[in-house]
């Protein structure tokens, strides 16, 4: 016999809720997740009831599990007639617990979360130092009032600058790397192109969601930008400077594995290489990483 459970990991966390529709709502409409499977409703019986310490009038449980990206999945519970007690419990009592939701842009997911009305406990804090060094995280409450936590830590976090034997599990570092072909690649440049030539709000956004990560750095000789926001924000205010620039090819796209060399041109009919330069992309998933941009170069 095993001295061990052999344990692999988490599969799943439970949450009850009052309504099911709404958590399932909420799940999917902000999150993005599937429910995937229902159980009940089912009665429970009375041997059940006071195992689990529950009301003796309480009614029959429905049972959905929720895959919540590439993390453990939500089974998520409701009961008809629920006589059981209505208050979330505060921080400090016994039982009391949070989903912690990875995200690679924190700024962005807040955005997001505030348009849907959702309530945040504070706003989001940069770990300064110690082993979370890097780590920054905010509290928010479900639509039910149930205590949950954005995270992020897109560089990594403080303890694992000194290569510990084990690290914690993390979400960013479970993605399965996706492999572009040539072809997909030179595709994904194109979109760019078309990116910085877009001058239309919401047809761009749809563009920075589809070709860059959300965390992509962009590295300019004068600044960093780092996200979608900032890296509109300059595309923004190249088009207010110069409305009638257009980018276009300066020579053919070069590709080399998961780099791509574009060199470019941008200026008007009358002077289409006002300015040149060559952006570097760095591509991982699927989507470009990271950009250098060199202007003036040939």
């Amino acid at each position: 016999m095993s001295t061990k459970a052999q344990i692999l990991g988490i599969d799943h966390v439970g949450i009850n809720v009052p309504d099911l529709q709404q958590a399932i709502d909420f799940f999917s409409d902000i999150f993005g997740f599937s429910a995937i499977t229902q159980l009940g409703p089912f009665p429970l019986d009375a041997a059940w009831k006071a195992n689990n310490n529950m009301h003796p009038d309480t009614g029959a449980v429905t049972i959905k599990m929720v895959h919540a990206g590439i993390g453990a999945s939500i089974e998520v519970f409701t009961y008809d007639n629920n006589q059981g007690n209505k208050s979330h419990p505060g921080s400090d009592d016994i039982g009391a617990s949070h989903i912690g939701f990875y995200t690679a842009n924190m700024d962005e997911a807040v955005e997001f979360l505030k348009s849907k009305g959702i309530k945040f406990l504070g706003e989001p804090f940069l770990m300064p130092s110690g082993d979370t060094e890097g780590e920054t995280w905010v509290y928010f409450l479900s639509p039910w009032g149930a205590k949950m936590e954005l995270v992020s830590y897109p560089k990594g976090k403080g303890y694992e600058k000194s290569n510990p034997a084990k690290v914690l599990w993390s979400p960013k570092s479970s993605v399965k790397n996706i492999i572009l072909t040539e072809d997909e690649i030179k595709a994904l440049v194109e979109r760019h192109l078309e990116l910085w030539n877009e001058q239309d709000e919401d047809k761009r956004k749809v563009i920075l969601n589809e070709i860059y990560a959300p965390d992509m750095e962009m590295v300019d000789r004068h600044f960093i930008a780092n996200g979608h926001n900032e890296i509109e924000g300059f595309i923004v205010g190249l088009h207010q400077k110069n409305p009638d620039f257009r980018f276009t090819h300066a020579k053919p796209i070069n590709i080399h594995h998961n780099i791509a060399r574009l060199f470019w041109q941008v200026g008007n009919e009358a002077k289409p290489d006002a300015v040149t330069g060559m952006d570097l992309f760095v591509i991982e998933n699927g989507k470009v990483q990271k950009l250098y941009v060199f202007v003036g170069e040939e």
